[in-house]
Parts: C-alpha cells; structure tokens; sequence
C-alpha cells in the first residue's frame, strides 16, 4: 500500500512538473507560511532492527539477543482505513504544527506503529530461569540457542509501539506551478519524544496488555510535500530514528520488566492542509 503511494506521488509530482509554467518561489503564497497552523492523518510502514531484550522477574534474570521484530500492516480496505470508527487499527500517525516564520516550523505528533517479535525464531540466551510458572524453561544458561515459541514469550507492541514527539522542521519551496496554484516543496528535521506502548506480552504463560510510559525516542526526517487547492497537501515522508524503552510491562506482576532498544526507519503517506488564524494578511 505504502509503496504504491509513494509511486503515484512521484509520478504525478513529475508531470505536474513537466505540465506547468514556473512561478518565482519567491513570490508565491506557497512561500508565506508564518503563522499558519497545519495538520495532517495518514499512514505508516516500518522496521526495525535486531534488539537484545532483557527479562527481569520474581525467578528469573535472563537476555535474549538479536531479537527479530516487524511491524503488522493491515490490508488495505476503504471500509478501515477511512472510517473513523476504525481508526485505530491500521499503523497510522497524525501530526498539529505551527511555522514560526517562513521556513521553520515546530509541531507536536502522535505515531501509531506496530513491532511483533517474530515467532518461533532461535536467539541466544543468557542468564537464569528459576520459577514454576516457565516449566522446562527452567535453566541456567550461558549464550545457549533456544527457540522462542508461544509457550515460552510472545512479545509485541502492537497498540501500539506509541511515539509521541516534538519536532523541529525547515521547509523549501522546490517548484511552484502555473498561476500559482500548485507547489512543491522539501522538508527536513529531526524530533525526541516519548514511547507510550500498549504492550502485549504473555511470558511462561501471564500476560498483560496495559498501557505504561516505557521510554524516549530520537528521530530525523525528510519528506516532500505537495500542496494544492490552495490549502491542502499530500506528503511522503521517510524517517529514521533511535527507540530506548528501559521500563516495559510484562506479566502483571510488580517486578516483572523487560528492557530493549533498537533502531527504526519508517515510510509515511499523509493527507492535510493549511488554518491561517494566525497569518497576517
């Protein structure tokens, strides 16, 4: 879905391009962005790296190393992915910003992915294991292979692996059309913020599925946007950025926790458009 998006993003980019007759950047209205507020909803792809997790409980201290993780992306139907009532089930994200001049803008975003450890996968593990609930998990271990199935760990952050952020941004007009009615820019930025997950974890067989602040990430991004009928604009973006949720929920018990971090890129496609409450006319 994510990929046909973005196909048909650049290909209509380029022959609105090669259609039009240039106006001076400088003197477009795409150009004037202080003080105009924006907002915008679309839709996410992502991956992640391997990650080393760390289980901590009443019996147990042990790592798993190199855990291989994906996201979980819904297939796409207009009856899902358009309904408001729905609008939570697909990786989505959603962001309200405000340009502080004509180049720099500040916002605040809500990024909705998912991250489902790949079942039945074989890692390393080291450490201990010394409780009745893990069975013939029971062990001490020293970088040994063991295969991760369901009745030993299901781990996911699947509603989801939550970033809240603030981010920082500079956008440049690339091209503007005909008449001034169309335009097309660059953007670029970097942002922090926290992680929020609602983590589905069942551990030697207790599960919990609560949602609990569990970390801080740091992301960078560039993106282009294409706007049109004077105030909206469709978006393709791709990020990168840094995950470290030390504080992670996992059986429900009080001092069961897991830790990890990883690395992230994402793909985006949004739609939105411009509010001009604050603009100067």
């Amino acid at each position: 879905m994510t990929r046909t998006l973005w196909l048909l993003f650049f290909v209509g980019s380029a022959l609105t391009l090669g259609a039009q007759t240039q106006t001076r950047k400088s003197d477009s209205r795409f150009s004037k962005r202080k003080g105009k507020i924006f907002l915008y909803y679309g839709w996410n792809r992502s991956a992640y790296s391997t990650s080393d997790i760390y289980f901590t409980g009443s019996g147990y201290n042990f790592k798993l190393d190199n855990v291989v993780a994906h996201d979980r992306p819904t297939h796409f139907d207009p009856k899902v992915y358009f309904n408001p009532g729905k609008i939570t089930i697909p990786q989505y994200q959603y962001r309200f910003g405000y340009y502080l001049s004509d180049k720099y803008a500040i916002s605040w975003g809500f990024n909705h992915m998912k991250y489902v450890m790949q079942p039945n996968q074989t890692v390393k593990i080291t450490g201990t294991i010394n409780t009745p609930e893990a069975g013939s998990y029971n062990g001490t271990y020293q970088n040994q292979d063991i295969v991760v199935a369901p009745d030993f760990l299901q781990f996911e952050h699947t509603n989801g692996l939550n970033y809240l952020d603030f981010n920082f941004d500079r956008t440049e007009t690339l091209w503007v059309g005909k008449k001034d009615r169309l335009s097309l820019n660059a953007i670029g930025g970097f942002g922090a913020g926290i992680l929020y997950p609602k983590s589905d974890v069942t551990l030697f067989g207790k599960r919990q599925d609560k949602w609990h602040l569990a970390g801080f990430g740091m992301s960078s991004h560039i993106a282009l946007r294409f706007e049109f009928l004077r105030n909206m604009f469709i978006q393709a973006q791709f990020e990168g950025g840094f995950i470290d949720m030390p504080d992670i929920l996992t059986t429900g018990d009080f001092q069961a926790r897991a830790r990890q971090h990883f690395f992230y890129t994402e793909e985006t496609v949004v739609i939105g458009g411009y509010l001009k409450m604050f603009q100067k006319k």
